[in-house]
């Protein structure tokens, strides 16, 4: 969520958040922390309890029925979870002060400290403080997955840090579980649409695919390679973000060691049945919050990144080619450089044809040829010449006066 200042109007133009309200008699409205697309968080204070507290605030009929659905889903999903690495639901209402407008709220523990995207703005963090975030998410990951529910925008601002950001006892805390689904369930979004953060998608999420729990992996796997080398995978627009990771895997630098080069790839597999589930992954990233060096992961794929599937070497041919192709075993048709970059083989300039009048010419020229050198080797040595063969048929227009001009110069 990007953080702001001062309040956030409502739809109808009234203050919707105004510092000092009152939200269901109990929560007295402070300052505003966040705000995303389909809500804004507040510091709030718990007057019954006295206690501070983070109260998310809804837009108004935001995204009409499937809007509410998500934040009912939302609501229902957190009142459920008790994990050290899931921020905490304490309460949930509706804000009523404004009757054609409601607005549902929710209040959950406040988390003093940064999100792991503000944290990342000041460079990288240290492998074994990587390995120790990813593997508390991965705990996280794998509370959910086994509950059917699927994240699907896992991100860095999503992550928050509590306590101190230094240093390797952080803990991190996963929330904002409003474009979560369950799995194999209805989609509360229009058919088609993608939900998620662009840089952070996985291929399944860019395709539109079915989703499971290794989209979630997919997504923290980016998570933890910005968190070692403090830069973004795939920047750029949504559109090219999204597709660039279908052109070619994440490049997982050489520098971090072959463990990490292997978690990585495997978490990044652009084939979802090769990534490693969050209870492999958590218990790989335990070894290295100590060592900084992760453990090995059960039938993960070896090598710095993941090749993309192969295309034929050739393409089916339904007619002849116009032009012939050099054949040359250095750069073949269909060859793909580690890039994504398709190598085309030069094309080789056809060979003129000759005039089909001057190839005639040429044959019935050499038989003759050939002819007259016979009979002057007969008369060389002395023997009898044999009968004068009969007079050669006459050639009508052009290519019988060639042939005329060739007997010609042959006849001695």
């Amino acid at each position: 969520m990007a953080v702001l200042d001062g309040p956030v109007t409502g739809l109808n133009g009234s203050i919707a958040g105004q510092p000092g309200t009152l939200l269901a008699e109990r929560y007295r409205l402070g300052t505003l922390i966040g705000r995303g697309a389909t809500a804004s968080v507040y510091r709030a204070r718990d007057e019954r309890l006295g206690r501070d507290v983070a109260l998310k605030l809804f837009t108004p009929l935001l995204g009409g029925p499937d809007g509410i659905a998500r934040h009912e889903t939302e609501m229902r999903l957190l009142a459920t979870f008790n994990h050290p690495s899931l921020v905490t639901l304490l309460d949930a209402g509706t804000d009523l002060r404004d009757p054609d407008h409601p607005r549902t709220f929710l209040t959950m523990e406040l988390i003093h400290g940064p999100d792991l995207h503000a944290r990342l703005q000041e460079g990288p963090l240290d492998p074994k403080q990587v390995a120790h975030i990813g593997a508390d998410l991965a705990s996280a990951l794998e509370y959910v997955h086994g509950r059917g529910i699927i994240h699907r925008d896992i991100k860095p601002a999503n992550v928050l840090l509590a306590g101190t950001a230094t240093g390797p006892r952080v803990r991190p805390k996963l929330t904002d579980f409003g474009i979560a689904r369950i799995i194999e369930s209805t989609r509360l979004t229009a058919t088609g649409m993608t939900v998620g953060t662009a840089a952070y998608l996985s291929p399944e999420q860019a395709t539109g695919s079915a989703l499971g729990p290794e989209s979630d992996i997919y997504s923290l796997g980016l998570l933890l390679l910005e968190c070692l080398t403090g830069t973004l995978e795939y920047p750029g627009t949504s559109v090219e973000s999204a597709v660039a990771r279908l052109h070619r895997p994440p490049r997982v630098p050489a520098a971090f060691g072959p463990r990490w080069i292997e978690l990585l790839s495997a978490m990044t597999s652009i084939q979802p049945s090769g990534r490693p589930t969050s209870r492999d992954v958590e218990a790989a990233l335990r070894a290295a919050s100590e060592s900084g060096t992760p453990s090995a992961i059960p039938g993960a794929a070896h090598g710095p990144t993941q090749a993309l599937p192969r295309v034929p070497d050739r393409p089916p041919r339904t007619a002849k080619p116009a032009v012939d192709i050099l054949d040359s075993t250095a750069t073949k048709a269909g060859a793909i450089e580690p890039g994504g970059t398709a190598v085309v083989p030069p094309a080789r300039i056809p060979k003129r044809r000759r005039p089909i009048w001057l190839s005639a010419v040429l044959a019935a020229g050499a038989v003759l040829l050939t002819t007259v050198l016979v009979i002057i080797g007969v008369s060389a040595l002395g023997q009898s010449a044999p009968a004068a063969p009969s007079p050669d048929p006459s050639v009508p227009g052009l290519l019988g006066q060639h042939l005329e001009q060739l007997r010609k110069s042959v006849t001695p």
